[in-house]
């Protein structure tokens, strides 16, 4: 079986993503494939479990990884199609009666609905993707995330805690919220030229190497993830550039053979770091394992390097 077979062998949301940027597929046949997310395998196994009040897991977010925050990040990388009734019906549950509020803390915004967001980026990033895809106005946030850019061109959650340079964690989650945002509203000049220099924030860097030094920052980088919630690594620095139609260029090279080095002998590419918490669908067949999701990410990105565009 070759590698795309093996991708095709699969779940809805993995085989109309390997049509669409692997095969090529018309794009009626896509959209059909698309559409059984909603019914079908791990999108209509997670939306099954959604709660009367909008919640997945009893809480809004991070607290065991299986709750309405990360949930509807995965609906959205499944591709569940915005417009389907199954999609509208959700995410109107969460807009109507999630809020961020934790019965362990007291915070200025505890009582911000979902998709208000927020203190941190990294977070409001994340939302923003989410409530733009699905349709929801989140442009009060995006303008929070445009005046909180850092003179160096990211973002970084810490700054409340005196961080005054970016993470890469933090940028990654919002530039691919803008880019969202940007897809959702049908463009935006001041939009775009903020996320070109969050862009160049990770490109100066070579995806992975300290500006001041080259070395490596943070060698987990260098292995790959799904999901991959909020943590950063060269697979989704390098899908991300992919998405937003970047020209690639010498200050990917070594990233490039990061994903080439990662390729085991079949062709695919292993599931290398699961990061903490349970995810309440088994997406691959565990860590150390050929992974679907890797090796479709994988496969794009090398395609959109060879071709230059």
């Amino acid at each position: 079986m070759t590698t795309v077979d093996w991708l095709l062998d699969s779940d809805p949301a993995i085989r109309w993503q390997v049509m669409r940027d692997l095969t090529n597929e018309p794009a009626e046949v896509i959209a059909v494939e698309r559409a059984r997310v909603a019914t079908e395998g791990w999108g209509a196994r997670l939306l099954a479990l959604q709660e009367p009040d909008g919640r997945w897991a009893g809480r809004p977010w991070s607290q065991d990884w299986t709750d309405t925050f990360h949930v509807l990040e995965l609906l959205r990388r499944f591709g569940l199609d915005p417009q389907s009734e199954q999609a509208q019906q959700a995410v109107g549950l969460v807009g109507e009666h999630v809020t961020w509020r934790d019965p362990d803390f007291e915070t200025p915004w505890a009582d911000n609905r979902f998709f208000e967001g927020e203190v941190e980026p990294c977070i409001n990033g994340n939302v923003v993707a989410t409530g733009s895809y699905f349709g929801v106005d989140v442009a009060p946030l995006v303008d929070r995330l445009l005046g909180e850019q850092l003179s160096d061109g990211g973002w970084n959650c810490e700054v409340e805690n005196g961080a005054t340079v970016s993470s890469f964690g933090t940028t990654i989650n919002v530039v691919e919220g803008l880019l969202e945002h940007e897809r959702a509203i049908g463009g935006d000049a001041v939009m775009a030229a903020a996320r070109r220099r969050g862009e160049e924030y990770l490109l100066e860097r070579r995806l992975f190497r300290r500006k001041s030094t080259g070395e490596v920052i943070d060698p987990s980088w260098l292995e790959f993830s799904f999901p991959t919630w909020y943590f950063y690594d060269v697979l989704r620095g390098l899908d991300y550039l992919r998405d937003a139609d970047v020209k690639p260029d010498g200050r990917i090279g070594e990233a490039i053979a990061v994903v080439e080095g990662n390729r085991d002998g079949d062709g695919r590419w292993p599931l290398q770091n699961v990061h903490e918490g349970e995810v309440p669908l088994d997406l691959d067949d565990g860590e150390g394992k050929p992974s679907r999701w890797n090796t479709l990410s994988a496969l794009r990105v090398l395609d959109w390097y060879a071709s230059g565009r």
